[in-house]
């Protein structure tokens, strides 16, 4: 296969996995988030939250896959794939990574367009999660 040779994409496939195994959880706390995004992404429709909670078996990788990818603002998983091969090494993470990674003070925003306003002015780099972003210190910055 072709991921195997190519570490940014096992890192969004791991990321997929771990994000299955929260949504599958049985603590709240975990699976909620991941849950939401995935019914803000569009990804599964037709059903609610509550109806998704209970019935969490039906999320599949693909799903959270496809939820990565939309979330990027590519069409399907396939095109977000080809966009992660093609990309520099390193320039297109998961953001639990980047966010794992940037240090303290990491400043919330409801979008990214409040997000990049303030990076423009105070520095920083935007890091998109699902409709809202965040920017992490500029220390960070590579």
């Amino acid at each position: 296969m072709r991921h195997q040779n190519n570490p940014d994409l096992q890192l969004w496939l791991r990321e997929a996995k771990g994000l299955q195994k929260l949504a599958q959880s049985a603590s709240l706390a975990h699976s909620l988030p991941v849950l939401r995004r995935l019914l803000n992404s569009k990804v599964l429709t037709n059903t609610s939250l509550v109806e998704l909670k209970s019935n969490t078996k039906i999320i599949q990788r693909k799903h959270l896959l496809q939820m990565l990818a939309a979330e990027n603002g590519a069409k399907c998983w396939a095109e977000f794939k080809q966009h992660i091969i093609t990309a520099p090494e390193g320039s297109i993470l998961p953001n639990s990574i980047e966010l794992r990674d940037a240090g303290y003070p990491i400043l919330w925003f409801a979008n990214a367009a409040d997000a990049t306003l303030y990076a423009d002015s105070h520095g920083g780099k935007v890091v998109k999660v699902g409709t809202q972003a965040a920017v992490a210190p500029q220390q960070w910055e590579r």
